[in-house]
């Protein structure tokens, strides 16, 4: 785990100011090719979880912790940050 108190100089401290892209991934469908070209304005594609169930939070292809979807402050969607993954920070 960094040391938090110590000054951030040169490359390191560089790199925390670089932004990164985080996938929030709610679930997953399995549809047909038939299912899909099916699908239509208004349709609803079922996902294999429930609303209640956590999301996962990706890094590229690591999965850097995991949450529940909230309403943020400015009134859009958010993830409250339930559990870092193994890894996940430091």
């Amino acid at each position: 785990m960094p040391d938090e108190t110590r000054p951030t100089t040169g490359a390191a401290g560089s790199l925390r100011s670089v932004p990164v892209e985080i996938r929030v991934s709610v679930g997953r469908a399995h549809p047909t090719i038939s299912d899909l070209l099916a699908l239509s304005k208004e349709d609803i594609l079922a996902l294999d979880r429930r609303i209640e169930d956590p999301v996962e939070l990706y890094i590229g292809d690591r999965l850097v912790a995991s949450g529940e979807l909230v309403e943020a402050d400015s009134g859009g969607l958010g993830v409250r940050i339930t559990e870092l993954a193994d890894g996940g920070h430091g």
